[in-house]
């Protein structure tokens, strides 16, 4: 596997040297294999299902799966269906008419109408109510939808990426998520891999993260933060160098860095 991974397209480097491909950064196997599927499947129109831990990047691919597409120059819009209150959620995909309930004062797109011709993005799709798995079904199966208070379906040109970081097919088994809307969804899966996994990536991440920055790394604080598991992956990556950025003056050494780092190099 590793001799297939180093045989794909390497990231383009720029000028300081650090690779990224699609805007997003890595060079890693694991992440030449990502690279790889993202250029095959962006053309497709079919849904996509982004599997991976939080703070893995899994809105960055969609966006690159949507920018590398012939819906590219029209709109991306995201939802977190974990973030939306199950008695909104609807509201917010397929839109609602002026008196459909107390606050709708006016009549309203949702994202499914308002990203016609694009991508929508169901973010952390794994929370999403069963009774919403239903109507999302019916949506991808139909092209419709049919927002909340009117008569009529109206007609939707969209494709659906979708993102968890929940174990789809063992939820289908226990009944918590709708064995046709996984099928659905999960055309083609795409596993990002943990930061843990990324051999060699933590230092294009902590460079990129530096740009810009007056600052510079110890090699004590790079053993540090190569040794640590990241069980936050990439976003704690960032958040432990912005965190040492605002607490040091210029040079950041292990000392300076989280406890939990610190503990993970002995």
């Amino acid at each position: 596997a590793a001799r297939e991974a180093a045989a794909l397209v390497a990231p383009e480097r720029d000028a300081d040297g650090i690779p990224a491909r699609f805007g997003i950064v890595g060079d890693s196997d694991a992440m030449r294999c990502v690279f790889d599927l993202i250029a095959r499947v962006a053309r497709s129109d079919v849904p996509v299902l982004v599997n991976g831990e939080t703070g893995t990047g899994k809105e960055l691919v969609a966006r690159a799966l949507h920018d590398e597409s012939s819906r590219a120059g029209k709109p991306f819009l995201a939802v977190n269906c974990a973030a939306v209150p199950a008695n909104l959620l609807e509201s917010e995909l397929f839109g609602h008419k002026k008196g459909a309930f107390t606050d709708a004062v006016r009549d309203r797109d949702g994202h499914f109408v308002a990203a016609d011709g694009g991508t929508v993005f169901l973010d952390e799709s794994g929370d999403t109510p069963t009774e919403m798995q239903t109507k999302l079904l019916r949506v991808l199966e139909n092209k419709e939808v049919r927002p909340v208070g009117a008569n009529r379906p109206v007609h939707v040109d969209v494709r659906v990426i979708a993102a968890t970081n929940r174990d789809l097919s063992r939820m289908v088994d226990e009944k918590t998520f709708r064995q046709d809307l996984f099928y659905r969804l999960n055309v083609v899966r795409l596993e990002l891999p943990p930061l843990r996994e990324r051999n060699g990536d933590i230092a294009h991440l902590v460079r990129y993260f530096l740009r810009g920055e007056v600052a510079i790394l110890e090699p004590d604080a790079v053993t540090a933060l190569e040794a640590y598991r990241w069980p936050g992956n990439v976003r704690q990556l960032e958040n432990e160098i912005r965190r040492a950025i605002a607490l040091t003056r210029g040079t950041i050494r292990a000392s300076d860095l989280s406890p939990d780092v610190q503990h993970a190099a002995g």
